[in-house]
């Protein structure tokens, strides 16, 4: 990469999944533009936080979901600080100050500083044997637990609760989850899919408490007990808290930057100060905060395509989806699942083998899917939902399957 002296440069605040993306790209399309220097709180090279759940369950370790490691930043002629997050930003001057008292200019500066698990004000929060479930310390932490502890509640049924919540079961650990709603993962799927969810996770050994409002965590110096806002108690010597994120925004609102839930970005990923852009889970864009991935990835890609000097590139927004394989059951579940504002929906539902299939139609297009069992269509549907195209003949095929829906489409 090695750009000359005379480069800009390009301050990166956070170390995550969408920064190293925007660094792969600058380092493919722009390798001389910038002279590039990245901070990252954690201390440690970027990893892949999609996987924290394997590694928790023992299908891998942490070393197998390290994405990069030091010389990764030296070969590109990147200056890296690990383990030294960015503290202050000084908009006038155009100098970050860094937590150890370090200070970096910039002709540009990118806001990548993710999200923050959401911690319950609960009575007892600080007692030893309370993780959250985020990044690879707590992964870490959760793994030396399952060596003393036996009994886990997971507070949470989202998809970060339900990952934890296999990984200790997978540990050997007695596991309850504890979740506010009425069924599981209410963001991302319908009832009848949580059902068929619960029920093979009930069968692998999980127990679940839904409508269940967690009152406090009780011990005395460390966790003996959970109890339920119904007086409820169950036992517990680890308590995991996984009830969301989100957005780190403190960094952009201590320096004045436009925040609302995240920073405020337009479809170039420019915050309120045109010499500073976001991406990832700390900004919102169009009114909508995204905790994903593959949205964090797609702002990456249209910055990094800016920073290389294409001024067309826009972001317009994502089409969320959601793979989860835990427990060994496959849930994918992607656009407008509700069907409501006059949608039209078709099911295929089979309780014996525990297949569960919904796609949602408006406008004679795709615009929701839900798939419990089988997973394997979820990419095939999500791009029919990305290009638009009309499918109301193929409601009663899509349904069934790609194998069904193909070749009528094909035909059509």
């Amino acid at each position: 990469m090695c750009p000359s002296p005379a480069a800009p440069r390009l301050v990166v605040a956070g170390n995550g999944m969408a920064a190293h993306r925007l660094l792969e790209r600058l380092a493919e399309d722009a390798p001389q533009r910038w002279s590039i220097t990245v901070f990252g709180a954690e201390p440690r090279a970027n990893y892949n936080r999609i996987l924290l759940s394997t590694v928790l369950s023992g299908e891998k370790s942490a070393a197998d979901v390290m994405d990069t490691d030091a010389a990764w930043f030296s070969r590109r002629g990147i200056t890296f600080h690990a383990g030294v997050a960015v503290a202050s930003i000084d908009r006038e001057r155009r100098v970050v100050h860094d937590a150890a008292g370090g200070q970096a200019a910039y002709d540009h500066l990118v806001l990548a500083t993710g999200s923050d698990a959401v911690q319950l004000p609960l009575p007892g929060k600080d007692l030893d044997g309370v993780r959250t479930f985020r990044d690879l310390d707590d992964v870490e932490h959760l793994i030396a637990a399952t060596r003393t502890r036996r009994h886990a509640v997971v507070i949470g049924g989202g998809l970060l609760g339900l990952e934890a919540a296999w990984g200790l079961r997978q540990r050997g650990l007695d596991v309850t989850v504890v979740h506010l709603m009425g069924h599981l993962m209410e963001r991302q799927i319908d009832r009848t899919a949580a059902l068929y969810l619960q029920r093979d996770l009930e069968r692998r050994g999980i127990r679940f408490a839904l409508h269940a409002e967690t009152a406090a965590i009780e011990g005395e110096g460390r966790v003996e007990a959970v109890r339920l806002r119904d007086g409820r108690r169950l036992a517990a010597d680890l308590v995991v808290m996984a009830v969301g994120v989100r957005p780190n925004v403190a960094l952009a609102r201590a320096a004045g930057l436009a925040v609302r839930r995240g920073v405020l970005v337009d479809d170039a990923l420019a915050t309120s100060d045109a010499a500073i852009s976001a991406i990832g889970e700390c900004i919102e864009h169009a009114g909508q905060v995204y905790g994903l991935v593959a949205p964090a990835w797609a702002q990456a890609d249209v910055l990094a395509a800016r920073l290389a000097g294409d001024r067309k590139a826009a972001y317009r927004g994502s089409i969320v989806g959601t793979n989860l394989k835990v427990a060994g059951v496959a849930v994918y579940a992607a656009g407008d699942i509700a069907a409501a504002d006059g949608a039209e929906e078709a099911v295929c539902a089979d309780p014996d083998t525990g297949l569960y299939r919904k796609v949602v139609l408006r406008d004679g297009r795709l615009a929701g899917a839900v798939l419990v069992g089988d997973a394997a269509d979820g990419g095939w549907l999500f791009d029919l939902m990305q290009r638009g195209e009309p499918v109301l003949h193929l409601r009663e095929p899509l349904v069934l399957g790609r194998a069904f829906a193909e070749p009528a489409r094909q035909a059509a």
